[in-house]
């Protein structure tokens, strides 16, 4: 495999001191020449704080390895297990986890296709899968077409799992399952609202599981983005998830969801499960993606560092910004990722009409709308997150502090200008 021992590669472990906040390195022109969704979809007048893709160039150690394989020719298929045993040692350097099991991991062409081929290992056609509203939109779509059954154990009011909520979910289905599958999908860290499941949260998710029967697959592909004052744990290292599986991917944490690989983690009682994933599936991820998050994994720990700083920055920033110009919007601090969740219901616009059909993630409903054509910045409408996610936006500030602040200070006049306009 390309580049994957050193050659133009960063030490992993040096300090963020070497390198520049990647949010501050490009320029609003320059980011307007991108041809990717976040930057096409809307007009190039709009500031795009929308889809999960960050306003950074390449981490140095992604792009050399891209380039000589490129420049060699290396675009065969993918092989091996550099890639997983990348992932093994960046979880210890990381996470202080040595829990990945290079047999008990597979490669899988991305984060949500891995999570629906794990879905058809422990459910059939019809099975109910539970995830935690509001949550990320394409949960709903790639479960609802791979034909089963989306059902709702909603966060608390604080934004965090709530264990009763989720027990009483479980239990119902459990009741009307019979001896069925049953399979519970969460991210951690959570899309959208940032929060960082701890330790004991995971802990009585796993007892629970246990107790009812369920079988966990964890989405943690914005795991390398936990900021200063949150800790990740990896879901398969509590006690109790040991028939669990998780989902990881450098694709959030260096920015290439354009390059696609993602990894499969099953638990040790796991493993027969993941050992009956049909083998074309692992022929999916590009190889050049492979290439690319093993580099991230093994020789991006710099860059990583002055992102996360970079991010703790935004985050501060941002909570200032809207409380300045969006006064009784309310913001949830984020403890991890690059997403914000903003409660917009205090701006007293109608409320987005419910509809049958799977939302996807450009639709445009309530505040998100209102943001986008009076105030030409682009937000991720809260409806599209299921149920809890009406009167709110996402709002991803992976972006430099100048576009950051032009973007809410467009957004506070739009507010002022409809409150006006409604009295």
């Amino acid at each position: 495999m390309t580049a994957v021992g050193g050659r133009g590669s960063a030490d992993a472990g040096a300090g963020a001191e070497e390198c520049a906040n990647p949010l501050e390195e490009l320029s609003l022109e320059q980011l307007r020449r991108r041809g990717s969704m976040k930057w096409r979809t809307h007009p190039a007048d709009v500031l795009p704080l929308w889809v999960a893709e960050m306003d950074v160039p390449l981490a140095p150690a992604v792009a050399d390895a891209l380039r000589e394989a490129v420049d060699t020719g290396d675009t065969g298929y993918p092989v091996g297990t550099e890639f997983a045993e990348s992932l093994a040692g960046f979880a210890a350097r990381r996470w202080k986890w040595d829990g990945v099991a290079i047999d008990r991991t597979a490669v899988v062409p991305d984060v949500m296709t891995g999570a629906v081929q794990v879905l058809r290992l422990v459910t059939e056609p019809g099975d109910p899968v539970i995830v935690n509203s509001p949550v990320y939109a394409p949960f709903y779509a790639f479960v609802a077409h791979d034909d089963r059954r989306i059902v709702e154990a909603p966060l608390g009011p604080d934004l965090r799992i709530s264990l009763e909520t989720l027990e009483e979910t479980f239990r119902r289905a459990r009741e009307r399952s019979g001896r069925g599958g049953i399979a519970y999908l969460f991210s951690n860290p959570h899309n959208p609202t940032g929060t960082v499941h701890t330790l004991a949260e995971l802990t009585a998710v796993a007892a629970l599981a246990r107790r009812y029967g369920v079988r966990v697959v964890a989405d943690e592909i914005h795991a390398p983005l936990v900021l200063p004052g949150a800790t990740f744990t990896p879901y398969v290292s509590v006690p109790g998830a040991e028939d669990a599986f998780s989902l990881m991917s450098a694709t959030k944490g260096w920015n290439l969801a354009g390059i696609k690989a993602a990894l499969a983690l099953a638990g040790p009682e796991a493993a027969g499960d993941l050992g009956r994933m049909p083998e074309e599936v692992q022929h999916g991820a590009s190889y050049l993606g492979v290439i690319a998050h093993t580099a991230a994994y093994r020789h991006g720990d710099r860059w990583l560092d002055a992102l996360l700083a970079g991010l703790d920055a935004n985050r501060d920033l941002l909570g200032r910004l809207v409380a300045e110009h969006l006064p009784g919007v309310g913001y949830a601090r984020p403890e991890g990722t690059y997403l914000a969740w903003l409660d917009c219901r205090s701006l007293g616009l109608a409320p987005e009409e419910g509809t049958d059909d799977l939302a996807v993630v450009t639709d445009l409903a309530g505040p998100a709308r209102m943001f986008l054509e009076h105030a030409g910045v682009a937000l991720s409408s809260g409806h599209i997150f299921g149920t809890g996610g009406a009167g709110h936006v996402r709002l991803n500030f992976a972006t430099s502090r100048a576009v950051l602040a032009e973007a809410v200070a467009r957004m506070g006049r739009a507010a002022a200008f409809h409150a006006r306009q409604v009295r």
